[in-house]
């Protein structure tokens, strides 16, 4: 319980000797009267809880649960202070008895409450509140308009995703797609969804049932003439994108919501071809879009207050943080988070270990390292946004030639079961040997960009190497007003990319590293390894005045709405 903050029932509770008595919520003061009347006429034994011994087993059986609850804390949770402190108080309550536990107890907690961590889960927590706080949007009385039916375009992995979670949330669904063989794949996908969170016991069987009757299959826009919304989620292609929001246009109600999930792609060219650009928003799921729990709302500058209010509030019914922010290449999360593989890619060709990046990455507490993740997320990904990054980001991109090389050697990530790592149905992916002959060749391609020197880093090195680059594009976000706050970017990296909570997001993180540290680092490597490490303007002047990169620009400034 105290671990895992596991909440069990209150028969459980009073199995294990944790309440006295079972009652209910009328009967409470009449029980409560009676215990009390009880043990005042020694009827009851009245047993103070820090003094029971009963549950306790011998001295070697407690040493014995405390150290294999220890070595599973360190497993799960290798940087979190507080798991292991439990056990050193609940230890020293078995030792040396309850009051002197009470006591360690409160020490600890003092302790705990101004470390870091703790300052940095706070932080989460306030942050994650703040989120929908939306100035010219959310501040202006308007009131959200009732959503009750979704049209979804695009039965894929997002498109089916996202169906599955207006679905579990009772709102009707219209999934459209090209022809009846991947309209049937969708539907197929959306059921397995559906299954999956039965099993993970978030959904119930009657619950199941009722989200699949919500969903109508179409092959044609005959039943968009009611929608309240479209959420275009079909492959990143500007015409196709551009035709369908041109069709839809014409006929969805004049109040529908024209949203799209895109990724990358600038909105002002999604609907460049509609006169309808006030209600066209960015609705940016991440996969698997019925679990992970962010929305990134991509406004423009003419996306009108009502249709970013609506948007939010879909979020909020559909359990999503929704995160507002502007119109850019990449958004928030993808634009920020650019150079984290292209980083990793940079330290390959001089001579590090890719496993071995993977391994400080996770050890720092990210869910898994660039590679890994870029098998997971498939290399179609990576191609697909490789020369839009180029074009938008210029001398700071980082072009990389290995994703190629490992397409045309055949891998393809987890999707066919060979990338980086070997992947065997229901097995850990493991390290494949046989990419080193990958490897080899790209650093043989990429010999002439650093001269072919081969450098020796420490695991500090890396992990700065891969997240200082990440950071220094976070301060350009946070300078061009793409997001509202700095915390909207700490929760983004959180629910977005599974930046460690605990370090309380990508900004919180920096600013406690320092922002002349990282400037001084980043300079650095910019001389010997030219512009992707080179320090932007407000990382720099952050640097200098000793401002933490989190601040606002100006106390009394309001978030502005440029490039918005």
């Amino acid at each position: 319980m105290m671990l895992q903050s596991k909440f069990i029932t209150a028969k459980e509770g009073k199995e294990r000797g944790l309440i006295d008595a079972l009652c209910s919520p009328d009967e409470l003061i009449k029980m409560s009267r009676f215990w009390a009347l009880e043990i005042a006429n020694y009827r009851k034994p009245w047993i103070k809880s820090l003094g029971r011994t009963d549950r306790l087993g011998s001295l070697s059986e407690a040493r014995a649960v405390l150290s294999m609850a220890r070595q599973q804390a360190k497993k799960v949770a290798p940087n979190m202070p507080q798991h292991q402190a439990c056990l050193d108080v609940v230890e020293e309550g078995v030792l040396y008895g309850g009051q002197s536990g009470v006591v360690k107890e409160a020490k600890v907690f003092k302790e705990l409450v101004l470390s870091t961590t703790s300052r940095a889960l706070v932080h989460v927590f306030f942050a994650q509140r703040s989120t929908t706080k939306v100035p010219g949007v959310t501040d202006i009385q308007l009131k959200p308009r009732k959503i009750r039916k979704v049209a979804v375009i695009g039965g894929g992995l997002m498109g089916s995703g996202i169906a599955t979670a207006l679905l579990v949330s009772n709102i009707s669904v219209v999934l459209k797609e090209v022809n009846p063989q991947f309209l049937q794949r969708g539907q197929k996908t959306i059921a397995g969804n559906l299954e999956g969170l039965v099993k993970r016991g978030s959904l119930t069987k009657d619950k199941m049932s009722k989200a699949i009757s919500l969903l109508k299959g179409a092959l044609d826009y005959s039943d968009f003439k009611d929608v309240d919304m479209v959420i275009e989620a079909v492959i990143e292609k500007v015409p196709l994108k551009q035709s369908i929001f041109a069709d839809i246009e014409k006929i969805c109600p004049p109040h529908c919501i024209l949203a799209t999930n895109t990724s990358t792609i600038d909105l002002n060219i999604v609907g460049e071809k509609t006169n309808s650009q006030d209600r066209i928003i960015g609705a940016h799921f991440f996969s698997p879009a019925h679990i992970m729990p962010l929305l990134e709302i991509v406004r423009t500058e003419r996306t009108s207050p009502q249709a970013i209010l609506d948007l939010i509030t879909v979020g909020k019914i559909i359990k999503k943080v929704p995160v507002v922010v502007g119109n850019c290449t990449g958004f928030a999360v993808n634009r920020t988070f650019f150079p984290y593989g292209q980083a990793a890619h940079l330290l390959v060709s001089l001579g590090i270990d890719l496993f071995r990046i993977d391994r400080v990455i996770s050890n720092f507490g990210m869910p898994m390292g660039p590679f890994q993740l870029q098998d997971v997320a498939g290399y179609g990904v990576a191609l697909a946004v490789k020369d839009i990054y180029a074009a938008a980001f210029g001398t700071r991109n980082f072009r990389s030639g290995l994703v190629e090389l490992m397409a045309k050697d055949g891998r393809q990530g987890k999707i066919n079961g060979k990338g980086y790592y070997f992947y065997e149905k229901g097995g850990k992916p493991k390290p494949d040997p046989s990419v080193q002959h990958v490897i080899d060749e790209y650093r043989r391609q990429t010999k002439t960009i650093f001269g072919g020197k081969l450098v020796t880093l420490s695991d500090q090195d890396i992990l700065e190497m891969v997240f200082f680059p990440v950071v220094n594009e976070a301060c350009r976000v946070m300078d061009e007003n793409v997001v509202i706050r700095a915390s909207d970017l700490d929760i983004a990296s959180v629910l977005g990319m599974g930046f460690p909570k605990y370090r309380g997001g990508l900004i919180f993180w920096a600013d406690t590293v320092g922002a002349s540290y990282i400037h001084s680092k980043l300079s650095k490597w910019a001389e010997i390894y030219g512009d992707f490490f080179k320090p932007s303007s407000y990382l720099e002047e952050r640097a200098k005045s000793v401002r933490p990169l989190g601040a606002p620009k100006t106390a009394q400034q309001a978030p502005t709405r440029s490039r918005m």
